[in-house]
């Protein structure tokens, strides 16, 4: 009897709570969905021995191709002479070391030097100290939004980050000139850029907190604005303590085509860039290949400029064969070629070998992984996420077989620092191309000439950046 009340009060307990907890959501799962899950596993043998190597190996090791390994060559029919390979080491500065490498081949060329190498420290100090200045003239013009909007949100989560494209090399360069390597060289926050954005960061956020409680009581627009510049003058000393002070003039030589060294010449930033480089920024274009928009489109990214006042990521929309003739039409005529793409996707580091399939991981688990490339972007499965720049292309018949890619990656990665991409991999992973104007259709040309459909700042082809 005694056992029989105490099931009937646990009955009732149990009950009681399943009427607290109340009915099911709809799509939760329950009891016979999981019972199903576990009824479904065979641990087979060959399930268990997968089980076994997942369990004690790295996924991607286990999951390599090793026939595409094996069947990997180096060789190229046409090489562009790149000299040096460039390490942007713990830092997302890819899209600036891939600007300057674009560059640096026709400062070689141009005065038969050995090698060269532009400092890249020196156009990161300046882009970190515009970003703080946009980000604070954005807080300023945003003065009265809700913080949970959702552009106000974007600027408060990415205030001062590493990422860029293109458009920022142009406006960072046409600003603030070049100088060589030597002349500002990397320093440890530079080459490992994570603590000091994170303080950065805080201190941008704690003056957006002082600009609007300033603007809260009333404060003018005047008073914002003069408020800014003594927070940037701060800023400005946090840079100078982590990268050094960029240089106003300096003293530079080098050798010359008979390995003499040149006299020593005095030169600003700006008038280096000007006389000793002499590249035209102006006649290089962005041209992309989304399918997730319209193709034939001229397209403009909201508040994607690293300056204020400056340019906005902006490009023209084509179809995959026409970007990749215009990529070709470069290379062969020794045109390097700035890139962004997908670089988490199918790569081996260790080898150097950028593939489709170089990884099959759906034979590992047995499921479908399969999407289109529109649907990959919209879905934010893949983006852009790296720059690097193309050196080189193994033809065979007139169609390109495999691509060389010059990397920022240091020369203990890839092959020497070098990366072969293959070209279904370029047609699955490759995004835009910065190209030459007269290296583009005229017919593309004249998109650029059309006013630009505005894209939000969290659009896919730009929220990896941040």
């Amino acid at each position: 009897m005694a056992s029989y009340i105490r099931l009937a009060v646990v009955s009732l307990l149990l009950v009681g709570i399943m009427e607290a907890s109340g009915p099911a959501a709809p799509g939760a799962l329950s009891d016979k969905d999981i019972e199903r899950m576990q009824s479904s596993l065979r641990m087979d043998p060959q399930t268990r021995a997968m089980y076994n190597a997942l369990t004690n190996t790295d996924i991607s090791s286990l999951a390599l191709n090793r026939e595409i390994v094996r069947g990997h060559n180096e060789l190229y029919s046409h090489k562009i002479e790149v000299k040096g390979i460039t390490n942007q080491k713990s830092s997302g500065r890819c899209w600036l070391f891939a600007g300057l490498n674009l560059i640096r081949p026709q400062v070689i060329d141009k005065h038969k030097l050995k090698g060269f190498e532009f400092s890249q420290t020196y156009l990161t100090f300046w882009d970190k100290l515009e970003k703080a200045n946009y980000t604070l003239e954005l807080i300023i013009e945003m003065r009265d939004r809700d913080l949970m909007d959702r552009e106000m949100e974007f600027v408060l989560r990415h205030p001062c980050d590493d990422g860029g494209y293109w458009e920022g090399v142009v406006n960072l360069i046409e600003k603030y000139g070049a100088v060589p390597q030597g002349v500002m060289p990397e320093t440890n926050s530079s080459s490992s850029t994570g603590l000091m954005n994170s303080l950065l960061a805080r201190k941008l956020r704690a003056d957006a907190v002082k600009l609007r409680e300033m603007h809260a009581a009333g404060e003018p627009l005047k008073k914002l604005r003069a408020a800014k510049k003594k927070m940037l003058a701060e800023v400005y000393r946090m840079l100078v303590l982590n990268l050094g002070e960029p240089p106003r003039q300096f003293e530079w030589r080098h050798e010359d085509p008979n390995s003499k060294p040149t006299s020593p010449k005095s030169y600003t930033p700006r008038s280096f860039y000007e006389e000793f480089v002499g590249v035209d920024l102006g006649e290089y274009v962005n041209v992309f290949s989304d399918p997730s928009k319209d193709y034939g489109k001229h397209y403009e990214i909201r508040m994607t400029s690293n300056i204020q006042g400056g340019r906005n990521v902006r490009f023209v929309n084509v179809r995959p064969e026409v970007l990749k003739a215009a990529v070709l039409k470069s290379v062969l005529g020794n045109e390097p070629v700035w890139f962004a793409c997908d670089v988490g996707k199918d790569q081996s580091r260790e080898h150097g070998i950028m593939a489709l399939d170089m990884y099959d991981y759906e034979a590992v688990y047995g499921v479908d992984l399969s999407m289109t490339k529109a649907q990959r972007s919209l879905y934010r499965e893949s983006v852009p996420n790296h720059a690097m720049v193309f050196v080189g292309v193994d033809m065979k018949d007139e169609t390109p077989v495999k691509w060389l890619v010059e990397n920022s990656w240091g020369t203990d990665r890839g092959s020497k620092g070098y990366w072969a991409m293959y070209d279904e991999w370029f047609d699955v992973n490759v995004y835009c191309s910065v190209i030459k104007k007269e290296n583009v259709p005229e017919e593309v040309l004249k998109v650029f000439e059309q006013p630009a459909i505005q894209l939000p700042v969290w659009d896919p082809m730009w929220s990896f950046v941040n």
